[in-house]
Formats: C-alpha cells, sequence, structure tokens
C-alpha cells in the first residue's frame, strides 16, 4: 500500500485547465484586508446546476467544498440555503438580482457541472449583486471526475482572487508528519494531504524515525530528514516513490533541509565538530558547498523567494536568534531582537515577512515579521506552537501545536498574517511539521 501510494505520490493528478479568463469590470465588488475586524463578506452559492443526471452528486459535492474553502478564510460568510428565496435551475437563465438582494447577498456564485466518462468539467460565473452586473466573463475547469475536489478548490481559488485582490491557496498540497500510539513510543510517518486535510495519504511506512518534510512548490518531491541507517541524514523522495540520499559521502549528520526556489538545490545542516553548519548541494550532481563556518549551531535554513538570501537560526551570539545572509555564504546579520529564542524561520512566498518560533520562559508562540526584523507580531501562544509554513499567497501560516501530558500530542492549525481565524487543521491522528506548497498548475 505504501509502494502505490508513493508512485501516485504527491500531487497524482494532472491540472485542471482554465479555458477563459476574468473580464476587466469597473467598480469592481472587493473585500478590503486589513489588520483591523473584517466583516465577512455575505455570499451565496447555490448548488451548482448538474449538467444531465450523471453530475447530480458531483455538483452538490464540489457546491460545497467551494463554500468551506472560501467561509474557512475568515473573510467570507455565506448565506445558508435555507435562506435563498432566488433558485438557479439553470445556469444560462437571467439571474434575478432582486431575490438576491432582498437576503443581503454582495457576491454570488451560480455554476454548473457537467460529466462524460471518467471527465469532468466546472463552468461558472462570479455576480455582483447589488451593482447587477457579473464580475467577468465566468471561467471553466476540467478534470478527472476522481479529482473533483482540485476542480472546486480552482473555483473557490478564482473567486477569493477576484474578491480580495491576492492570489488563491486552497488548489495546494501540504505535507506533514503523522503520528500515533503512546507518547514514549510514537510511531510517525511522512505523509501529505489537500490544504484541508482531504485526500491524506502516508509516503513511508513508519519503520523509521522520519523528520522536518519540505514539500518542493509543484508538490512533487519531498526534502525530509530520516533516521532509517542510523545517524539523521537528508533524504529526497521524489515523483514515483524514488528515494536516496542527498548526500551519500558525509562525516556528518545531516538534517533540517529545504528546497531552494527552483527547486535544484537544497539548503541544510550538517554537524562539522561540535557544531553545525549550512551546507547546500545541487540535487542533480551531489555536488556540495559549505556556506558558514563557526563554532556554533547554524541550523533551519530557509531561501528568500528570489534566492538571493537565507535566513536561518544560530546560537552564535550566545542565545538562539536569526539571522541573514547571502545565498552565497558570507557575513550574516541578526535580525530577532524581541524577548526570548527565535527558531525555525520562514520566508513568505511575498518577500516581505518571515514567519518563525519565539521560545520565551515557558510559552512557544508563532510570529511573524519584516525581513529586516522590524514590525514583529506574535500571531498566537500556546504551551508548544512551532513549525509555521506559509500558504501559497502568504496571507495564512499552517503550524503545529502539541497539548501537554501523557495523552497530548501536536495538531495542525492555521492563522491568518492579522493574527485572526485560528483554525484546526483536521487530520486523522496527530500531525505535525507542516510544509506547504505552492498554487498547483
Amino acid at each position: 500500500m505504501v509502494d502505490r501510494l508513493r508512485r501516485n505520490l504527491l500531487i497524482g493528478v494532472p491540472a485542471a485547465m482554465a479555458l477563459r479568463p476574468w473580464a476587466a469590470v469597473a467598480a469592481p465588488l472587493r473585500i478590503e484586508i486589513t489588520e483591523g475586524v473584517v466583516e465577512p463578506m455575505p455570499f451565496a452559492a447555490p448548488a451548482f446546476v448538474p449538467d444531465g443526471s450523471a453530475a447530480a452528486t458531483l455538483a452538490g459535492q464540489i457546491t460545497q467544498v467551494v463554500i468551506d474553502d472560501l467561509t474557512g478564510t475568515g473573510l467570507f460568510r455565506e448565506i445558508p440555503a435555507n435562506a435563498h428565496i432566488g433558485r438557479i435551475s439553470n445556469f444560462d437563465a437571467p439571474v434575478q438580482f432582486s431575490d438576491w438582494k432582498a437576503i443581503n447577498t454582495q457576491a454570488l456564485i451560480t455554476g454548473a457541472v457537467g460529466v462524460s466518462g471518467d471527465k469532468a468539467q466546472v463552468r461558472f460565473r462570479l455576480w455582483d449583486v447589488f451593482a447587477e452586473q457579473g464580475l467577468g466573463e465566468g471561467l471553466q475547469f476540467g478534470g478527472s471526475t476522481a479529482n473533483w475536489r482540485r476542480l472546486a478548490h480552482k473555483v473557490a481559488d478564482a473567486v477569493y482572487s477576484r474578491l480580495t485582490g491576492e492570489g488563491g491557496y486552497f488548489d495546494s498540497r501540504v505535507a506533514f508528519i503523522a503520528a500515533s500510539g503512546p507518547k514514549e513510543n510514537r510511531r510517525k510517518q511522512l505523509a501529505i494531504m489537500d490544504y484541508d486535510g482531504a485526500n491524506a495519504s502516508t509516503l513511508t511506512d513508519g519503520s523509521s524515525l522520519v523528520l522536518t518534510p519540505r514539500l518542493s512548490a509543484d508538490a512533487r518531491q519531498v526534502l525530509y530528514t530520516s533516521y532509517e541507517a542510523g545517524p539523521p541524514r537528508v533524504m529526497l523522495l521524489a515523483g514515483g516513490g524514488k528515494r536516496r540520499v542527498v548526500m551519500q559521502d558525509t562525516s556528518g549528520m545531516t538534517y533540517a533541509p529545504r528546497f531552494s526556489p527552483d527547486m535544484r538545490k537544497a539548503v541544510y545542516s550538517k554537524t562539522v565538530g561540535t557544531g553545525a553548519d549550512l551546507f547546500v548541494a545541487d540535487l542533480a550532481s551531489g555536488a556540495e558547498t559549505q556556506l558558514t563556518r563557526s563554532s556554533s549551531i547554524d541550523t533551519a535554513p530557509c531561501y528568500s523567494p528570489d534566492g538571493n538570501q537565507i535566513v536561518f537560526e544560530s546560537d552564535r551570539g550566545g542565545s538562539q536568534q536569526l539571522y541573514i545572509m547571502p545565498a552565497s555564504g558570507g557575513e550574516a546579520t541578526r535580525i530577532s531582537f524581541g524577548q526570548g529564542r527565535y527558531a525555525t524561520p520562514v520566508w513568505s512566498p511575498r518577500g516581505d515577512m518571515i514567519a518563525f518560533t519565539n521560545i520565551d520562559g515557558s510559552r512557544f508562540h508563532i510570529g511573524v515579521m519584516r525581513t529586516d526584523g522590524s514590525g514583529e507580531k506574535i500571531l498566537t501562544g500556546s504551551y508548544l506552537d512551532e513549525g509555521p509554513s506559509w500558504s501559497p499567497n502568504g496571507r495564512v501560516i499552517m503550524f503545529s501545536r502539541e497539548t501537554p501530558g501523557a495523552t497530548g500530542g501536536p495538531q495542525l492549525y492555521s492563522v491568518d498574517i492579522t493574527g485572526r481565524n485560528l483554525r484546526k487543521v483536521p487530520t486523522n491522528g496527530f500531525a505535525s511539521d507542516p510544509s506547504w506548497s505552492g498554487l498547483l498548475s
């Protein structure tokens, strides 16, 4: 079973295709995202119309996922079906806007789903109810019926993008560590799922300890730390289930890897003497370059989106703090100066912020700061919050939160970068170390 899942790995499905772009319209309906309280935009998404009996079940399922995606952001509020006055029974019929105005609908999503064999097609339109106009010409996506959730996520991404002015993040995947068993003998497996916890599968059999998975932007490869050969080694799991050690010949332990933005290199930490330095390896040739040289512990490196810089954690100054240096190595500049210690820095896909774990006394926090260390903001705090990972659009952070006690364990949570909308991500059992892919194509 594990081998089959590895073969089907990471994306495992062909991308749906957008056939028509949005058309520009004047004075668009738009939700403003600010640091203050955001009043969710009321929207209605009546059940998408099935183009034939074969599409009836799928139409309802796709509609519900679109609703769940949008409401899950905290930026949108669904007007439930039992409050609807109007009905959409023909996708091409004119919209009776008065019916939707009467229940204070601002945005209306209408759609239709067709099925032919094992292929599905979704057509949809977004309407500004009070302006009584469509927000664009509409879109259609096509793909396999088995991958209907991706079609729904693509619809939700298009709506989200049109109404916020930001890129979407629903059609994406997350690698993580799935854990089971008692706390003193917990079994850990490399796993992958959709951003919302659906379609989860394990990629390793749990026979050896695995840690810190890092999913490539295209969701086709995973870097992770494995103990299967004894000391920790950075491993690469690629499409088809092929696994290999990133550095075959090395005298030190390797761990805490991440991909470069072009996915051609891996940066990681390797023990050298009593400390640890940062190294980068070319994934094709295996050529390795040492980036830092110190007696301290340098670890948890992460590239900037343009690939020109690396942020990492180090105790070189006497305590665990964050530093930035050129991607080729060289002088490092400290950027963390708040209270406590700092760990696991991750550069935002937008390039403007860095997320981190902050340890202050007995409390662990997830926070963000600008790349020069200014504007620090703590978003969460608990017994143990750690390991942030950014959504593809840089709007949401996923992390793991562990509960104390003999029966405690880690779960995945997400939070908006404003600190709002803290939500638990559904998983089957304990889960930690999330790593979010980019938006899939």
